[in-house]
């Protein structure tokens, strides 16, 4: 469990998240996740990348529980700087990131999908925001390169969320398949571009990157202070509390 890396023969490594109960990561994990894609990316025999999870759904952000456990602001800290890491590793990777995505895909999952370069998903796939119900602001930089303009407003003002075949229909994810075949369908994507003149794919990713109307680190650390602001006034603490607590009612 954890964050592992596979090296394929034809050239693709898969990168699995698989962190039990829901794929919510700790600072450490956003920081091993960050590791793990730079380190493929700059690795000459990797010439494309598969990122994709375990379990449950993709990603639902950070670890509330381990943020609300620790005194001060440490983890806060933390959780934004590693998710800064971990989506600009995705973004920055040598060479080009397809995202597996499957059930949900919140918060910090919408930062790594909408940095990557393709994204296929499955079927039971939905996507979404959920911080301004958790206090907080961020990633919408990278639901931007998911969906419209209005869309991504409503879909932050209302926590609401985008199917993968809503995404699919907007052009941002390029297949979506039955929940069995997410992995191979991602890995042949994969597997396509790895055929290619590595040298070339590896230019067209950074050139790509360099004709990128937006500056996708500046923008998401421009939202993240935001977050700060409301941590500060006290909004934070109180809606990660009831987060917490609601996980924490037996049902």
């Amino acid at each position: 469990m954890g964050v592992s890396t596979t090296a394929h023969p034809d050239g693709v490594a898969e990168i699995v998240v698989d962190v039990p109960p829901v794929n919510a990561l700790t600072v450490r994990g956003w920081y091993d996740l960050a590791d793990a894609v730079t380190a493929a990316g700059r690795d000459r025999r990797v010439h494309a990348l598969v990122l994709r999870a375990e379990g449950r759904g993709f990603n639902a952000g950070v670890d509330i529980k381990e943020m609300q456990a620790t005194e001060g602001f440490d983890a806060l800290l933390g959780a934004n700087r590693g998710c800064a890491a971990a989506f600009a590793a995705v973004y920055d990777c040598e060479v080009p990131v397809i995202a597996a995505v499957h059930g949900f895909c919140l918060g910090g999952g919408i930062g790594l999908v909408g940095n990557a370069d393709i994204i296929v998903a499955s079927e039971d796939a939905t996507f979404g925001l959920p911080e301004v119900d958790q206090g907080a602001l961020g990633a919408a930089t990278h639901l931007a390169r998911l969906v419209p303009q209005h869309l991504m407003r409503a879909m932050v003002y209302t926590c609401r969320t985008a199917t993968a075949r809503q995404l699919h229909h907007y052009g941002s994810v390029l297949e979506v398949v039955p929940r069995e075949e997410l992995r191979d369908t991602a890995l042949e994507v994969a597997a396509r571009i790895a055929a290619k003149d590595p040298l070339v794919i590896r230019a067209a990713k950074e050139s790509l990157n360099g004709i990128d109307p937006v500056d996708v680190r500046r923008s998401y650390r421009f939202e993240q202070g935001f977050t700060f602001e409301l941590n500060l006034a006290g909004a934070g603490d109180r809606h990660r509390d009831a987060f917490v607590g609601r996980r924490e009612t037996p049902a």
